[in-house]
């Protein structure tokens, strides 16, 4: 049963990332700093911080998902992966607020994705070498 909500953490991460699109969008707005300037308002440099960390993230977040899918348990892929969901919306809402306080929500994410990336290997490395 499980296995059937991969697909929906790879929506939710499409959604996360339109989230953290938008805030940059809304931060550059509230701010006036206009583009393509990155820098010079903290709020926006924090929203923009936020967006490509969470990007940066998910560029080895979805490999590792499908991996884990394929050579290890897909049940074991939708549970971290909707913990690594759960860790990146943390980790924005507090670097939002104060960046000092995105480490819990960073370490969440992390050890989900280096969790499903443990799991794929070590799935596939017991089919390639069985």
């Amino acid at each position: 049963m499980l296995a059937k909500l991969v697909p929906l953490v790879v929506m939710l991460t499409v959604i996360l990332q339109f989230w953290v699109m938008f805030e940059v969008g809304r931060a550059r707005k509230r701010t006036g700093l206009k583009a393509p300037a990155t820098t010079g308002a903290p709020e926006f440099e924090r929203a923009f911080r936020v967006q490509m960390n969470t990007l940066e993230q998910t560029v080895m977040f979805l490999p590792s998902l499908w991996l884990c899918v394929q050579f290890a348990n897909p049940e074991i892929a939708a549970v971290l992966g909707m913990l690594w969901i759960i860790g990146r919306v943390i980790y924005a809402l507090a670097y939002y607020r104060d960046p000092a306080k995105r480490g819990l929500g960073f370490i969440i994410a992390l050890l989900a994705n280096a969790l499903l990336l443990a799991a794929a290997i070590w799935g596939w490395g017991v089919r390639a070498f069985s």
